[in-house]
């Protein structure tokens, strides 16, 4: 009896020694699940609130009616932007102008047909046919500083799009003063995107490509020289 009730025994002590390291499995697992459920969680808290720190970016960009620089860099991307920069041209606020990212099949006598202030004998306003994206834009933008021996610059681009835009050229250009002057529309200048799923859709892919620069210039020396600039942006930066 003795014999039948030890071996019982033994046989419960087996079982339940057979599904220890099944139960510390599944214990080991679920505080697993746990801790990448906290993680996603709290990326996303991450994420959400610097999207909320970007849009306030973008609404915080003024329009200094004073500023003035050595030099005016516009982005191509919206006639907007050409129109403002040759006003402030007329409006004696740079010795020189860079239009930059100028597609190749469009002339300066096209554009001087908008903006006569391009076509007066090329004398202050140069075109920029290499940059293919706001990196390549940053890189000939350093190339046209460097050249004319600039300290300061007006920057004109749309609003949603001046954060990056500040970001690359603070890359190349760390010891020139940067003068954001924005170019708003109602999709672009962050006021509409709780109302608008379409303008939250465009600022949400924005926010993606700044936090995608952000981190590139975070580890690059030299975007014109560096192999991140291709994979971030897709392609190379110039032409």
């Amino acid at each position: 009896m003795a014999e039948q009730f030890n071996n019982e025994a033994n046989a419960r002590d087996s079982a339940s020694s057979r599904h220890r390291p099944r139960e510390r499995r599944f214990r080991f697992a679920r505080r697993l699940s746990r801790g990448i459920m906290l993680l996603l969680v709290a990326g996303g808290i991450m994420l959400a609130g610097g999207f909320l720190a970007f849009v306030q970016m973008v609404e915080s960009y003024r329009i200094d009616a004073n500023a003035s620089a050595d030099g005016i860099v516009v982005l191509t991307g919206g006639s907007q932007r050409i129109a403002d920069a040759a006003a402030l041209m007329v409006e004696g606020r740079a010795k020189r102008m860079l239009i930059t990212g100028v597609n190749e099949a469009t002339t300066r006598a096209e554009i001087a047909e908008t903006y006569p202030v391009v076509g007066e004998g090329g004398c202050c306003v140069d075109l920029d046919y290499r940059a293919l994206n706001t990196v390549g834009n940053a890189i000939e933008t350093r190339r046209w500083v460097e050249t004319n021996n600039f300290h300061s610059l007006i920057v004109v681009t749309s609003t949603y799009h001046m954060p990056r835009t500040l970001l690359e050229l603070e890359n190349v250009l760390p010891n020139v003063a940067l003068t954001p002057y924005p170019v708003t529309s109602h999709r672009s200048d962050g006021s509409e995107w709780l109302t608008d799923s379409d303008a939250l859709r465009f600022l949400l892919w924005e926010y993606v490509k700044y936090l995608a620069a952000f981190t590139r210039t975070s580890v690059e020396t030299d975007p014109e020289h560096s192999p991140f600039a291709v994979l971030f942006g897709g392609r190379k930066p110039l032409s």
